[in-house]
Protein backbone atom coordinates (compact mmCIF):
# COMPACT_ATOMS: atom_id res chain seq x y z
CA UNK A 1 0.00 0.00 0.00
CA UNK A 2 2.88 2.37 0.76
CA UNK A 3 4.29 1.85 -2.74
CA UNK A 4 0.90 2.51 -4.27
CA UNK A 5 0.47 5.72 -2.28
CA UNK A 6 3.86 6.87 -3.53
CA UNK A 7 2.92 6.02 -7.13
CA UNK A 8 -0.34 7.96 -6.82
CA UNK A 9 1.24 10.83 -4.91
CA UNK A 10 -1.29 10.59 -2.09
CA UNK A 11 -0.05 11.74 1.31
CA UNK A 12 -2.44 9.84 3.57
CA UNK A 13 -3.82 6.29 3.16
CA UNK A 14 -7.48 5.50 3.69
CA UNK A 15 -8.27 4.26 7.18
CA UNK A 16 -8.48 0.45 6.65
CA UNK A 17 -11.57 0.32 8.90
CA UNK A 18 -13.45 1.96 6.03
CA UNK A 19 -13.59 -1.47 4.33
CA UNK A 20 -15.65 -2.79 7.25
CA UNK A 21 -18.19 0.00 6.70
CA UNK A 22 -18.36 -0.88 3.00
CA UNK A 23 -18.77 -4.63 3.68
CA UNK A 24 -21.85 -3.91 5.82
CA UNK A 25 -23.36 -1.46 3.32
CA UNK A 26 -22.71 -2.94 -0.14
CA UNK A 27 -26.00 -1.61 -1.55
CA UNK A 28 -25.09 1.93 -0.46
CA UNK A 29 -21.54 1.80 -1.78
CA UNK A 30 -22.66 0.49 -5.16
CA UNK A 31 -25.21 3.29 -5.52
CA UNK A 32 -22.60 5.89 -4.60
CA UNK A 33 -20.08 4.25 -6.93
CA UNK A 34 -22.56 4.30 -9.82
CA UNK A 35 -22.99 8.05 -9.43
CA UNK A 36 -19.21 8.53 -9.25
CA UNK A 37 -18.85 6.84 -12.65
CA UNK A 38 -21.69 8.97 -14.01
CA UNK A 39 -20.05 12.16 -12.71
CA UNK A 40 -16.70 11.12 -14.19
CA UNK A 41 -18.36 10.85 -17.60
CA UNK A 42 -20.00 14.25 -17.03
CA UNK A 43 -16.62 15.78 -16.16
CA UNK A 44 -15.16 14.51 -19.43
CA UNK A 45 -18.10 15.94 -21.39
CA UNK A 46 -17.76 19.25 -19.56
CA UNK A 47 -14.07 19.48 -20.51
CA UNK A 48 -14.98 18.89 -24.17
CA UNK A 49 -17.64 21.62 -24.05
CA UNK A 50 -15.45 24.11 -22.17
CA UNK A 51 -12.14 23.55 -23.99
CA UNK A 52 -12.92 22.38 -27.56
CA UNK A 53 -9.75 23.92 -28.99
CA UNK A 54 -7.57 21.40 -27.11
CA UNK A 55 -7.94 18.69 -29.76
CA UNK A 56 -5.84 16.00 -28.09
CA UNK A 57 -7.72 16.48 -24.82
CA UNK A 58 -11.08 16.31 -26.62
CA UNK A 59 -10.12 13.03 -28.29
CA UNK A 60 -9.09 11.48 -24.97
CA UNK A 61 -12.22 12.77 -23.23
CA UNK A 62 -14.45 11.16 -25.88
CA UNK A 63 -12.78 7.82 -25.13
CA UNK A 64 -13.10 8.47 -21.40
CA UNK A 65 -16.83 9.18 -21.63
CA UNK A 66 -17.34 5.79 -23.27
CA UNK A 67 -15.24 4.03 -20.64
CA UNK A 68 -16.87 5.72 -17.64
CA UNK A 69 -20.37 5.01 -18.95
CA UNK A 70 -19.40 1.37 -19.44
CA UNK A 71 -18.20 1.32 -15.82
CA UNK A 72 -21.49 2.89 -14.74
CA UNK A 73 -23.33 0.06 -16.51
CA UNK A 74 -21.12 -2.54 -14.81
CA UNK A 75 -21.95 -1.13 -11.39
CA UNK A 76 -25.64 -0.69 -12.24
CA UNK A 77 -25.82 -4.28 -13.52
CA UNK A 78 -24.36 -5.46 -10.22
CA UNK A 79 -27.01 -3.48 -8.32
CA UNK A 80 -29.74 -5.13 -10.41
CA UNK A 81 -28.19 -8.60 -10.03
CA UNK A 82 -28.49 -8.23 -6.26
CA UNK A 83 -32.19 -7.44 -6.59
CA UNK A 84 -31.68 -3.80 -5.62
CA UNK A 85 -32.74 -0.52 -7.24
CA UNK A 86 -30.26 2.30 -7.62
CA UNK A 87 -30.88 4.92 -4.94
CA UNK A 88 -30.84 8.69 -5.21
CA UNK A 89 -27.65 10.68 -5.60
CA UNK A 90 -26.17 12.22 -2.50
CA UNK A 91 -23.78 15.10 -1.92
CA UNK A 92 -20.11 14.14 -2.23
CA UNK A 93 -18.50 15.92 0.72
CA UNK A 94 -14.98 14.95 -0.38
CA UNK A 95 -15.31 16.41 -3.89
CA UNK A 96 -17.09 19.48 -2.52
CA UNK A 97 -14.15 20.25 -0.23
CA UNK A 98 -11.51 19.47 -2.87
CA UNK A 99 -13.11 21.87 -5.36
CA UNK A 100 -12.64 24.78 -2.95
CA UNK A 101 -8.84 24.60 -3.11
CA UNK A 102 -8.05 26.65 -6.21
CA UNK A 103 -9.37 30.22 -6.51
CA UNK A 104 -12.04 30.88 -9.14
CA UNK A 105 -11.16 32.76 -12.29
CA UNK A 106 -7.81 33.19 -13.98
CA UNK A 107 -6.91 32.58 -17.61
CA UNK A 108 -8.52 29.78 -19.62
CA UNK A 109 -5.29 27.82 -19.34
CA UNK A 110 -5.23 28.24 -15.56
CA UNK A 111 -8.86 27.12 -15.29
CA UNK A 112 -8.11 24.08 -17.46
CA UNK A 113 -5.06 23.10 -15.42
CA UNK A 114 -7.00 23.39 -12.17
CA UNK A 115 -9.82 21.21 -13.50
CA UNK A 116 -7.34 18.62 -14.73
CA UNK A 117 -5.59 18.53 -11.34
CA UNK A 118 -8.90 18.09 -9.53
CA UNK A 119 -9.78 15.24 -11.88
CA UNK A 120 -6.37 13.60 -11.43
CA UNK A 121 -6.68 13.72 -7.64
CA UNK A 122 -10.20 12.27 -7.57
CA UNK A 123 -9.10 9.43 -9.86
CA UNK A 124 -6.01 8.80 -7.72
CA UNK A 125 -8.08 8.52 -4.53
CA UNK A 126 -10.62 6.30 -6.28
CA UNK A 127 -7.78 4.04 -7.40
CA UNK A 128 -6.43 3.82 -3.84
CA UNK A 129 -9.90 3.00 -2.52
CA UNK A 130 -10.51 0.33 -5.17
CA UNK A 131 -7.14 -1.23 -4.34
CA UNK A 132 -8.10 -1.42 -0.68
CA UNK A 133 -11.45 -3.02 -1.51
CA UNK A 134 -9.81 -5.50 -3.89
CA UNK A 135 -7.39 -6.63 -1.19
CA UNK A 136 -9.52 -6.53 1.97
CA UNK A 137 -13.12 -7.42 1.08
CA UNK A 138 -14.11 -10.94 2.11
CA UNK A 139 -16.59 -11.05 -0.77
CA UNK A 140 -14.10 -12.32 -3.38
CA UNK A 141 -16.38 -11.63 -6.33
CA UNK A 142 -16.77 -7.99 -5.30
CA UNK A 143 -13.05 -7.77 -4.53
CA UNK A 144 -12.23 -8.98 -8.05
CA UNK A 145 -14.68 -6.46 -9.50
CA UNK A 146 -12.82 -3.61 -7.79
CA UNK A 147 -9.44 -4.98 -8.79
CA UNK A 148 -10.40 -4.65 -12.46
CA UNK A 149 -11.64 -1.10 -12.01
CA UNK A 150 -8.54 -0.09 -10.04
CA UNK A 151 -6.34 -0.43 -13.15
CA UNK A 152 -8.55 1.95 -15.14
CA UNK A 153 -8.54 4.58 -12.39
CA UNK A 154 -4.73 4.58 -12.28
CA UNK A 155 -4.61 5.18 -16.04
CA UNK A 156 -7.09 8.05 -15.73
CA UNK A 157 -5.07 9.68 -12.97
CA UNK A 158 -1.87 9.67 -15.01
CA UNK A 159 -3.69 10.96 -18.11
CA UNK A 160 -5.20 13.97 -16.33
CA UNK A 161 -1.92 14.84 -14.61
CA UNK A 162 0.00 14.53 -17.89
CA UNK A 163 -2.42 16.89 -19.63
CA UNK A 164 -2.10 19.42 -16.78
CA UNK A 165 1.69 19.35 -17.18
CA UNK A 166 1.39 19.57 -20.96
CA UNK A 167 -0.90 22.61 -21.01
CA UNK A 168 0.48 24.47 -18.00
CA UNK A 169 3.96 25.58 -16.98
CA UNK A 170 5.54 22.39 -15.61
CA UNK A 171 7.19 23.75 -12.45
CA UNK A 172 4.10 25.74 -11.48
CA UNK A 173 1.79 22.80 -12.19
CA UNK A 174 3.91 20.47 -10.06
CA UNK A 175 3.88 22.98 -7.19
CA UNK A 176 0.10 23.27 -7.39
CA UNK A 177 -0.22 19.48 -7.50
CA UNK A 178 1.87 19.04 -4.35
CA UNK A 179 -0.13 21.73 -2.53
CA UNK A 180 -3.39 20.08 -3.57
CA UNK A 181 -2.15 16.70 -2.32
CA UNK A 182 -1.27 18.18 1.07
CA UNK A 183 -4.69 19.84 1.29
CA UNK A 184 -6.37 16.54 0.40
CA UNK A 185 -4.48 14.71 3.15
CA UNK A 186 -5.96 17.12 5.71
CA UNK A 187 -9.47 16.49 4.37
CA UNK A 188 -8.94 12.72 4.52
CA UNK A 189 -8.22 12.86 8.26
CA UNK A 190 -11.94 13.49 8.83
CA UNK A 191 -13.27 11.04 6.24
CA UNK A 192 -13.27 7.22 5.81
CA UNK A 193 -16.35 7.12 8.02
CA UNK A 194 -19.21 6.51 5.57
CA UNK A 195 -20.34 4.01 2.93
CA UNK A 196 -19.25 6.23 0.04
CA UNK A 197 -16.40 5.85 -2.45
CA UNK A 198 -14.85 9.10 -1.23
CA UNK A 199 -16.57 9.30 2.16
Amino acid sequence: MANQLKMLGLKLPTDPRWVNIVAKNVEEILTDHAYCEQKAASTAISLIVSFPEYTELVQEMVALVKEEISHFKMVHDRIIANGWVMGRDRKDEYVGQIMKFFPKGGSRTTQLVHRLLYAALIEARSCERFRLLSEELEDKDLAEFYQKLMVSEANHYTMFLSFARQYGERVEVDQKWQSLLEYEAEIMKNLSTSEAIHG
